[in-house]
């Protein structure tokens, strides 16, 4: 599910931090679900499906555990899941795990982050108090940004998330509640900033500045094809999905509508999509629900492990679900 070529926001994230009183960093170009069979293949692994369980973080710390350690906890949620205490972790089940899951994420996201942006501790968060976390530093010393890169890359983002902080502020006070900068750090989850994240997804995708998304464009966001040789069966798979299913009017490229069409797809439901996939990889006897054992017999896909993640970073700590 991510996306191929954000350089400068990575050059950002490792830079702001070391900034003195960079508080903050722009907010990062989202990530773009790709409903299709392609989704699974884009992380290696299985870290999509631990994300999707465990969200992010969680699925960091299972990264330190034993194998012995991940199984055992994987138990523990299992009988969280299991909401009617039947044994059986149904479609229905794990798809509303995985909703509790992503929503907590965010709000845990949002919590983690309030206290260095409300300056004034008013309990909201004004555009100003925002601006002056994130961008104060370059904007008292832009002379020590030489580098033409770094350069761009504040100019664009501070206007760009302006207009989305503008968008998220509903009451139009330039100060946000935690729902509004809720909304304004993850609007891919509020139905009124769907608009911005077509608008955002167009902006980062369209080196061309045509206003529209090409295939080559749409391939490159997901696809850096640096060593020159033939592309793999999962881009030629995408390129066809392009072509099939993003280019709904078949003039070669895809609009506003189509990117929304594409990116926020009112007719798909990814919890339940990676409930359906976790339960059809895991059901040994097919009768479409999951045993206790059948989830543990197959625990490296639900969560991972020294074993699973060896190359991961394994000091960091967190507590337990």
């Amino acid at each position: 599910m991510g996306s191929g070529g954000a350089g400068w926001c990575l050059a950002l994230a490792l830079l702001l931090p070391l900034l003195p009183g960079g508080l903050g960093k722009p907010t990062a170009r989202q990530e773009r679900a790709r409903p299709g069979a392609a989704q699974h293949e884009d992380r290696p692994g299985f870290q999509y499906d631990h994300e999707a369980f465990l969200g992010k973080e969680e699925a960091r710390s299972f990264d330190q555990l034993s194998p012995e350690e991940s199984r055992e906890r994987l138990g523990k949620i299992v009988d969280r899941i299991d909401d009617n205490k039947d044994g059986y972790l149904t479609t229905e089940e794990l798809k509303n795990w995985i909703k509790r899951v992503q929503k907590r994420y965010i709000y845990e996201n949002v919590a983690k982050v309030w206290k260095d942006y409300d300056l004034n501790k008013d309990n909201k968060i004004a555009w100003e108090e925002y601006k002056q976390a994130t961008y104060g530093y370059y904007l008292e010393n832009p002379e020590e940004f030489q580098d033409a890169t770094d350069q761009h890359s504040f100019k664009k983002m501070l206007p760009r998330d302006e207009r989305r902080f503008k968008a998220a502020d509903l009451d139009g006070d330039l100060a946000a509640t935690r729902e509004e900068f809720t909304a304004f750090l993850h609007p891919e989850e509020f139905e009124h900033m769907k608009n911005i994240v077509v608008l955002e997804t167009l902006e980062d995708i369209d080196k061309n500045e045509d206003g529209f998304v090409d295939q080559d464009e749409y391939i490159a966001d997901m696809f850096a094809n640096e060593e020159g040789g033939p592309e793999p069966d999962w881009v030629i798979t995408e390129r066809e999905q392009f072509s099939d299913f993003r280019d709904l009017n078949k003039d070669g490229k895809m609009d506003k509508e189509e990117i929304q069409h594409w990116i926020l797809p009112q007719d798909y439901d990814h919890a339940l999509a990676e409930a359906r996939h976790l339960v059809y990889e895991s059901d040994v006897d097919k009768d479409e629900k999951l045993t206790k054992e059948e989830v543990l017999d197959n625990w490296n896909m639900f969560v991972g492990s020294q074993a699973t993640n060896y190359g991961e970073d394994l000091t960091r700590n967190h507590d337990e679900l």
